[in-house]
């Protein structure tokens, strides 16, 4: 299951490692399409990529510093620096991908 984070703990979220974050919101339907595979790809990924996810109308500062114009975004961070980004619903074998280049 992917945790979620906010504002305040994000940047301590996204430091180490690699890290997925899904900027979403509760109104958006493509978001909840999204939310089942995020939450596989944190059992998938558990122990060697962090899954999180941000509600963008809670915590506005985060989505507004990566400049999210739509959602759903992912935003795939290495070690705090933002390295690939896909916006929209994306199949969940695109993000395992996406994930294990930044892993490998």
């Amino acid at each position: 299951m992917a945790v979620e984070i906010n504002d305040k703990n994000f940047d301590q979220e996204v430091a180490q490692g690699v890290t997925l974050v899904d900027f979403w919101a509760p109104w958006c339907g493509p978001c909840r399409m999204m939310a089942p595979v995020i939450d596989k790809l944190a059992e998938e990924f558990a122990g060697r990529a962090k899954i999180v996810k941000i509600n963008v109308d809670e915590n506005p500062a985060a989505a507004t510093r990566y400049r999210v114009q739509g959602i759903p975004t992912l935003l795939i961070f290495k070690d705090g620096k933002p390295v690939d980004m896909v916006v929209g619903f994306t199949q969940q074998s695109v993000l395992s991908q996406k994930i294990n280049n930044q892993l490998n």
